[in-house]
Formats: C-alpha cells, sequence, structure tokens
C-alpha cells in the first residue's frame, strides 16, 4: 500500500478531531498511513479549565489524552490529504467545494460537547471509535 494521509477537522480542533486522530494513531498498525488533525478556527489561547478536566476525564476513561496545541487548516494540509475527514456537524460543507479537495471529502456529523457533560462526552467519544474502527477496518484491504 503506498502512503496515504488522512486529515480529521473539527471547527476548533480541541475534542471531536484530535479524538479521531489519537485513537486512529493507537489502532492503526499499517506505517504506511498518516494521519493528522486541524480546525477551520484558529484557537491561539490555552485550554480553560473545562477542556483540562475533560481531557483528564477522556484518559481517565479511555486512555488517552488530547494535545493541548489547537492547529488550524491550511491549503497545504487539505493538498496532503488522500482524505478529509470532518468530524463534525457546525462545519459548513462549502469550505470544501474546490475541486481540488471535493472528492476528497467525507463528513461525520458529530455535535460539540460542552467539557463537563460526561454523559454527552461518551456518547460522541464511543461514536467517533466505533467510525475510526470501520475506517481502519476498511484500510486493511486496501492496495
Amino acid at each position: 500500500m503506498k502512503t496515504k494521509n488522512i486529515l480529521f477537522i473539527c471547527k476548533y480542533n480541541r475534542f471531536r478531531s484530535k479524538v479521531a486522530e489519537t485513537y486512529f494513531k493507537r489502532i492503526n498498525r499499517n506505517k504506511n498511513i498518516k494521519v493528522k488533525s486541524q480546525g477551520i478556527i484558529e484557537v491561539n489561547k490555552p485550554l480553560d479549565l473545562m477542556e483540562r478536566k475533560r481531557n483528564i476525564y477522556l484518559k481517565k476513561e479511555y486512555g488517552f489524552a488530547l494535545k493541548a496545541k489547537s492547529v488550524s487548516i491550511s491549503v497545504k494540509s487539505l493538498l496532503w490529504a488522500d482524505k478529509i475527514i470532518v468530524v463534525a456537524d457546525d462545519v459548513p460543507a462549502v469550505i470544501f467545494d474546490s475541486t481540488k479537495w471535493k472528492n476528497k471529502v467525507e463528513i461525520w456529523k458529530f455535535p460539540d460537547e460542552k467539557a463537563d457533560n460526561k454523559r454527552n462526552i461518551n456518547k460522541t467519544v464511543d461514536s467517533i471509535i466505533k467510525k475510526i474502527d470501520k475506517l481502519v477496518e476498511s484500510l486493511v484491504g486496501e492496495k
């Protein structure tokens, strides 16, 4: 299999896309698949208290911590990606209408969750994990 680059995108790159990237890296065994996550809106501030608590909760509940640094998308990243997965219901699809990457985009509509709503955090993380499991399984047979 040739190298495949996957870009996960959400609104701020603080939760959903980071969960997708982190979990994918945990379970993926194919060194030819590279992933990263980014957001459509740049955030230049540290995580607030609730976001830090959410990350502590994710570490305890799921065994992974999300990187604190938020990265915003660039044309370079969009061109790097062979597959772009929007892991959000609040990112306008029109952003990806360019013919350069329109056919690379897949949208998984996951809502953003308040950092203190553990029930909804679990629901979102569990749903993202299921999608990533299916994605990795589908990539195993690709050449």
